[in-house]
Formats: C-alpha cells, structure tokens, sequence
C-alpha cells in the first residue's frame, strides 16, 4: 500500500506522429510545459522528474538523457532519473514518480517521457526494438517483434480458434477512437478488409496489425493528494501502481498467449485499489500489434482466455460500450508508439477522461480508470488505477 495518497495533478503531451521539424529535447520541453500549464504552477515547484526513455543512444545518438531533460527544461539541478524498461519506460517513470511522492520524499514530482524514432531508417529503427528481445537467443537468429507477436498471434489462433478476422478489429476500433483525437497520429478510418489485406510483416501480422515508428513525448505531475487542491478542482487519485516482471525470451514462459507479468501486475493493482476488472470504466491497454490488445483485455480479466475474438466482435470494448471502454486515445496503434513516452500517453488520456475533457472521445460517467504499459513482448508490465476524488 502507499504511505501516503498521491493524486495527477496536471497533464501535458506533444501530438505523436513524424516530427521530423523537431528536436528530442523540443518535445519533451512542451509536454512539460503544458503539463505545469495544465497544474498552474511554476517549474521552481518541481522537486524532482523522472524521464522515460528506451534508446535514445541508438535513435538519436544521445546517452545521458536525464541531464540533458534537465538542463533543456531549466530545471538544473533538480534530480532528474532516467527510466528504461523497452516500450515501458513511460509506465515505469509514472511508476517511480508516484513511489518517490508516496515515500514522503518528495512533494511535487514530474514525470515523463519521449522518444525521437524517425530520424532513423526502417530497418535501424527495427533492430533498435529488437535490443528489447532477447540478444542471445532471438535478435541473434534475426527475430523481430512483428515476428514474436506473430507466434504469439498463431498459437492463440491454435488454441482457441481465433481468426484473422478477429485480429483487425482492435486495430479498426483504435483508428475510428483516433479520428476523434486531435494529437493522434492517424486520425483516420480503416476497415478489417483493408488490415486483411494491407501489406505482410510477419505472418498472419500484416502491416495495419502494427503500432507505428513515432515520435512524441508526454508528462504527468504527481503531487500528495492533500496538496492537490492547491493545484486542480479535479485532481485523479493514484488508487494502485504495480509491476511485474517476466522472462524476457517467449521459448521460456509455460504459455505464450498469456504475458504473466500482466496477470500479476493487474492482480497487484486490483487487490491495491480493492476494486475487480467489471469495476474498471475506461483503459488504456498496450496494443502494440493487434494481437497485444486481444491477449491484453484477457490479461486483464475483462474476458476469459480465448474469448477476445468473439468479445471485439460484439462490440465490448467501444467507447459507447456498457463494459469497459478499451483505447479511446485511439492506442498506440493509431495514436503513435514513441516507445518511451507512450505510457505517460496512457496516463494522460486516462486523466482526461476521468476529468470528462476528453471531448468527442470521452466514455460517459468514467469514474474509474486503467493504464497497461509493456516492455518487450512481457518482460516487464506495468499497471495503474485511477479514480477521480471526491
């Protein structure tokens, strides 16, 4: 349990997509300052930050991000972490922020996190993912994670029927949700024709199954819950942070349709938060192939094992659904994957909801609301739960 409660108090993030006009540190200095914007408070109240960040020395040629985040914020000589845990490190940031706050460490804390992914090519982009596989036994032997998601992908075809049908639909839900986000980075349409038919990547994965290159950044600022009235009429409580870890490597874990390290981490966050999946409004689940939300919403206990398919084909997990609205943000698939900011991304959204601002996407009466960050293909997981307060 948290020592003390710990509330979001103001949000901020960058429009994801290809930004090639601008710099790492650009990005990461407007989500901060739309961040203290959004909380009225000035960056002389920032105690500490947290930066969430995955391979800013392959993508951009750049180690010692922490003080580089620091100086370009002006916020010398704050302590500033940089945070590392594959297309985790937002979650995990997030994570460490709440902790430091919880701890009675600090009062006022920023957290973040960006990536700069196109300044690459293709092909180097996709062998800097891969360094978040296992270097021995999978990179080596040229695996990719298109290609890890797509084993994962047939053997949940093999054990419970699912179809390549049911695998475009999340895709096709996350690119209409994504229409309605102004800072997405394909705010349009596509049908499951089209993501049956789109180009192969690794099969049955084809290219509209897969999250895209981005850049972005995005932050959050967490503060006790105490002092959040100071800051925002609608502060977001911090009900559960949890973590969990997994084999990095899919040839050692019992069964690769499940990522345990989701089952444990959101079974931590539900016990922490004393709520139950049916109890949770809204979510932002990591679907960085189509085959991710589909394992993710079961992960989770939305549904049972192998009853995803059939779950998205009913319409489940539609903003306007009854259940649990899943990805309004439009997910990384539609919305972007700059791998390190993007679960600060889910923060943000989440908090937006629970304020009700979340314009033409917002869930009606969300109350309570759900983030799941993945490093890897489950290696590490990160879960929170948010409630707006009283």
């Amino acid at each position: 349990m948290l020592r003390r409660d710990v509330a979001i108090v103001g949000v901020g993030m960058t429009r994801f997509g290809e930004l090639w006009e601008r710099s790492f540190d650009d990005l990461f200095v407007e989500a901060g300052l739309e961040a203290l914007e959004d909380a009225g408070m000035g960056g002389d109240e920032i105690e500490a930050m947290y930066v969430g960040n995955m391979s800013a020395g392959r993508f951009i040629d750049q180690e010692h991000v922490a003080s580089l985040i620091a100086d370009r914020s002006g916020l010398t000589p704050i302590p500033c972490t940089r945070v590392e845990a594959a297309c985790a490190s937002g979650g995990l940031a997030v994570r460490q922020a709440i902790l430091a706050v919880a701890s009675g460490m600090y009062d006022i804390v920023l957290a973040g996190g960006v990536e700069k992914m196109t300044d690459v090519t293709t092909e180097e982009a996709t062998a800097t993912l891969a360094t978040a596989s296992d270097q021995e036994w999978e990179a080596f032997h040229g695996i990719t994670f298109p290609s890890l998601y797509a084993m994962i992908a047939r053997r949940h075809m093999y054990e419970y029927g699912t179809t390549r049908e049911h695998l475009a639909l999340p895709p096709v839900k996350n690119h209409r949700n994504a229409t309605k986000n102004p800072k997405a980075q394909f705010q349009f349409e596509i049908t499951v024709e089209q993501v049956i038919e789109s180009p192969l990547v690794a099969d049955p994965l084809r290219l509209l199954d897969c999250s895209p290159v981005s850049d972005g950044a995005a932050a959050v600022i967490v503060c006790p819950l105490e002092m959040a009235k100071e800051f925002t009429d609608t502060p977001i409580v911090v009900r559960a942070t949890a973590q969990a870890s997994d084999s990095i490597a899919l040839h050692d874990r019992d069964d690769i349709t499940t990522l345990k390290a989701t089952v444990e981490a959101a079974k931590t966050a539900y016990k922490q938060a004393g709520v139950e999946p049916e109890d949770v409004d809204v979510a932002e689940v990591h679907d960085c192939f189509s085959i991710a939300e589909l394992v993710a919403v079961e992960d989770l206990g939305f549904v049972g094992k192998g009853e995803a398919g059939e779950a998205y084909h009913d319409g489940m997990f539609e903003i306007d659904s009854d259940y649990v609205a899943v990805n309004p943000s439009g997910g990384l698939k539609a919305k972007g994957h700059p791998v390190g900011a993007s679960g600060v991304a889910q923060v943000v959204e989440i908090v937006e909801q629970l304020r009700g601002e979340a314009g033409k996407r917002q869930v009606d009466g969300a109350e309570i609301g759900l983030t799941h960050n993945v490093g890897g293909s489950g290696g590490t997981v990160v879960v929170h739960i948010f409630e707006r307060a009283d």
